[in-house]
């Protein structure tokens, strides 16, 4: 009976030695007598009893490593002080075993002498503006050596960059003259804006007045023009209908009657005048002499002579 017992206790702690369970995500290093053998990968698991032994553990999970703030120096000779963050994941679980004796110090280790070295070929400025490139080319130095130690460096993030308290100042002080200096510029486009709108719309405002001006006189000339042409019209239609009327049977009597009472009324005027002297023609048939000569100028105007024939 004592014997059962022991054999049973000894068969129990022998599946305990052979059984392994790996949790997802993990893989586990098997040695089998001091010498690397396998690598278990998630799920059940048999070893050898006092032959096979678990002797490391990895996750294979992304992990996030923070990287120890540092002074680097610029290509301008200023410091700053920097801090990161790294991920990495275990690819290969021999090589993590057995690659380093410690893989999270040495990519810790290489982060900070890779940034140094990308720092250093940079000025001060371009630390600031050109972040995703220090993080690539930091990420590239490690994963190079990483390979050797079953690690891959998937990123790396600066978490701060700080200037001496110096240069915050003078950055500080540059910034706030760089915004006043927009600030004055802007104003004097403004300023410049303004002006030229001003002189557009007095530039418009005379253009219009001057066309307006111009349309007025257009029109005054057109309207003079236009009444020249009707009292000309009428004039004209005024001698044609007394042409036309002088040709009439007893118009010729008509005009002598016509002038000879111009003529008298002409007389009587002038001997209204107070101030004038009129002298009375000795022989009234000057008169006469006058209407006859009007006549005869009536009756040239009236008959045109008759073209030469050569």
């Amino acid at each position: 009976m004592d014997i059962f017992i022991i054999l049973l206790i000894v068969a129990i702690i022998f599946g305990f030695r052979a059984i392994r369970i790996v949790p997802q995500q993990n893989a586990w290093v098997v040695e089998r007598l001091g010498k690397y053998h396998t690598a278990l990968q998630p799920g059940l698991s048999f070893l050898v009893p006092f032959v096979d032994k678990v002797a490391y553990k990895h996750s294979l999970k992304e992990i996030p490593l923070d990287v120890p703030s540092q002074v680097c120096i610029t290509r301008d000779n200023t410091q700053l002080q920097v801090d990161g963050i790294l991920y990495f994941q275990v690819t290969d679980p021999m090589r993590a075993s057995y690659g380093s004796s410690n893989y999270i110090v040495a990519v810790t280790q290489l982060a900070q002498t890779s940034l140094r070295s990308v720092i250093g070929k940079l000025e001060l400025d371009k630390t600031f503006e050109e972040r995703d490139i220090i993080n690539a080319q930091v990420v590239q130095a490690i994963d190079e050596a990483a390979l050797n130690w079953g690690v891959k460096v998937l990123r790396y993030e600066i978490k701060d960059l700080t200037p001496p308290k110096e240069i915050l100042h003078a950055m500080q002080a540059q910034i706030t003259a760089e915004r006043e200096k927009r600030a004055l510029i802007a104003a004097s486009e403004g300023r410049r804006q303004e002006q030229i709108n001003i002189a557009t719309g007095e530039r418009e405002a005379f253009i219009a007045r001057s066309e307006g001006e111009k349309q007025a006189e257009i029109n005054n000339a057109q309207g003079e023009a236009a009444a020249i042409l009707a009292v000309a019209e009428a004039t004209a239609e005024a001698i044609r209908k007394i042409a036309e009327a002088i040709r009439q049977p007893g118009g010729e009597q008509a005009v002598q009657l016509k002038v000879a009472e111009r003529a008298v009324d002409a007389y009587s005027k002038v001997a209204s005048d107070a101030t004038t002297t009129l002298i009375v023609p000795s022989n009234m048939t000057e008169v006469s002499a006058l209407i006859a000569s009007a006549m005869k100028m009536v009756q040239g105007t009236r008959t045109p002579p008759a073209p030469e024939i050569r």
